[in-house]
């Protein structure tokens, strides 16, 4: 019998995603339009440890600041706007341990909450207009 996976979904939210897609999808959160990760101290701490530098340094080789707030940088290539840790070769996370909870918590964003259609061509672990059970979803809120 094949192990049934596991639908993540949250309340409010008209749809589940099912985290194994993403070892087949080409990172399309990771990139796209320009946009913004937003990070806390204790976000840039962790990321700066996980590749063995000092905060000052990371933060002038990997931070932007937008008003009063700080975001992780990104690349530009072409109409693509990828993180600057979303390694293309690969189409993983470089600092995936340590990636900022805006990263983690993906597609589970306010802005999301009442989407399907347009989540589900932009990510192939989002299933739509889904109704969890007990025996298939796990809770995650």
């Amino acid at each position: 019998m094949s192990q049934a996976r596991t639908l993540r979904h949250r309340p409010g939210f008209r749809f589940a995603f099912d985290p194994d897609s993403c070892s087949d999808c080409p990172g399309n959160c990771c990139r796209g339009i320009p946009g913004y990760v937003w990070v806390s101290a204790g976000e840039i701490r962790n990321l700066a440890a996980l590749l063995k530098m000092n905060i000052i340094d990371f933060k002038q080789q990997y931070i932007r600041k937008i008003d009063n707030r700080l975001s992780l940088k990104e690349r530009r290539l072409g109409d693509d706007y990828p993180c600057i840790f979303f390694d293309i070769g690969s189409r993983r996370c470089s600092v995936y341990e340590a990636r900022p909870e805006q990263c983690r918590s993906y597609p589970f964003w306010e802005e999301n909450r009442h989407l399907t259609g347009d989540l589900t061509h932009d990510c192939p672990g989002i299933r739509g207009d889904y109704k969890p059970s007990e025996d298939e979803c796990r809770n995650d809120s």
